[in-house]
C-alpha cells in the first residue's frame, strides 16, 4: 500500500470516528514514524490498527426528541411562503456566503421526506436539493424503492450552503429548523428519513457517544412522525460496501408504509 492509500484509509477512519462522536485521536510517535514507510496500518486510539472494512451497524437505545420550542402555526402557510421566507432569511451567518437558498423540492403530498445535511456547490448554484453526485445516488436509492423523486420530498437541515461544505454548526441548524418543521407540518409525511449524522443530530437528541452507525436502522420519532436514520449518500460514495445496510433501512421504511419491496437486480 502506498502513502496515498494510507492517507485515504486514515481519512475514512477519521470520518467514521467523527460520525461516532469522537472528538480527538491520540497518535503515538511510533505510528507517526511508520506512516512515511508505506505501512498498511492506520491510527486508531493511539495504537496501530489494520485498515478496517465497512462494518455492520449495531442497534441503538431509544433516543429523545429534540426539545425545540413549537412554532406558532401560520394560518395561510404554504411551501411557497416558506421558500420566500428562506430566500430572505438572515438568521445565521450562512446567508452571507450563499448563492441561492435551497428550501427543498418534491411532492406536496409525500409519504416520505428525506432530510440531509446541507446544500453543496451544485445545490447552491441551482437552488435545488441533492442534485450533485450524492443526489444522483439518492435518486437511485429512491428508484430502488419503486418510487421517483416526484413521489417524495427532499430537503436539508440547513437551507444555505456552509462555506467549503463544512458541517453546519448547531446554532445554524437551530436557526433553520423552524422552516423544516413548518414544511413537515404542511407535508404531513408518514416517515422522515434522516440522511447522515448531521441530519440526525439536528432532528433528534441522541445519547452521548451514539453516532449514526449505531443509530441507523432504529425507528425514532420527530415531531410525532416516524423517523428512520441511515447513512448519507455522500458516505456511500466513499464506502460503497455499506450500501446493503442502507437498503435494509429503506426496506424497513417500505414495510412501515405497507409497500411492496422491489426485487433489486444484481449488476
Amino acid at each position: 500500500m502506498n502513502l496515498n492509500d494510507v492517507i485515504s484509509d486514515l481519512k475514512s477512519l477519521l470520518e467514521y470516528e467523527r460520525d461516532e462522536g469522537v472528538g480527538g485521536v491520540a497518535v503515538s510517535p511510533e505510528v507517526l514514524a511508520g506512516v512515511g514507510t508505506g505501512a498498511s496500518s492506520v491510527v486508531h486510539g493511539g495504537a496501530v490498527a489494520q485498515s478496517i472494512p465497512s462494518q455492520d451497524f449495531g442497534s441503538a437505545q431509544p433516543a429523545k426528541v429534540v426539545p425545540h420550542a413549537e412554532q406558532v402555526p401560520i394560518a395561510d402557510d404554504s411551501l411557497s411562503r416558506i421558500a420566500a421566507e428562506v430566500a430572505a432569511c438572515s438568521l445565521c451567518p450562512l446567508h452571507g456566503t450563499r448563492t441561492n437558498t435551497v428550501p427543498g423540492q418534491g411532492s406536496p403530498n409525500p409519504e416520505i421526506v428525506f432530510v440531509g445535511e446541507g446544500p453543496g456547490a451544485d445545490e447552491d448554484e441551482q437552488g435545488l436539493a441533492f442534485v450533485g453526485k450524492a443526489g444522483h445516488l439518492l435518486t437511485r436509492m429512491i428508484e430502488a424503492m419503486g418510487l421517483t423523486r416526484d413521489d417524495v420530498f427532499i430537503c436539508n437541515i440547513v437551507k444555505c450552503r456552509p462555506p467549503e461544505n463544512r458541517t453546519p454548526e448547531l446554532s445554524e441548524m437551530n436557526a433553520c429548523l423552524p422552516y423544516l418543521k413548518r414544511q413537515i407540518g404542511l407535508l404531513q409525511p408518514k416517515v422522515v428519513v434522516a440522511l447522515g449524522a448531521t441530519a440526525l443530530t439536528g432532528l433528534v437528541e441522541m445519547p452521548k457517544g451514539m453516532g449514526i452507525t449505531r443509530a441507523r436502522g432504529t425507528w425514532l420519532r420527530f415531531a410525532g412522525i416516524d423517523l428512520m436514520p441511515t447513512f448519507h449518500p455522500a458516505y456511500l460514495l466513499r464506502n460503497p460496501n455499506v450500501k446493503k445496510y442502507v437498503w435494509e433501512d429503506l426496506q424497513a421504511v417500505l414495510r412501515r408504509l405497507d409497500k411492496p419491496i422491489p426485487e433489486v437486480k444484481k449488476r
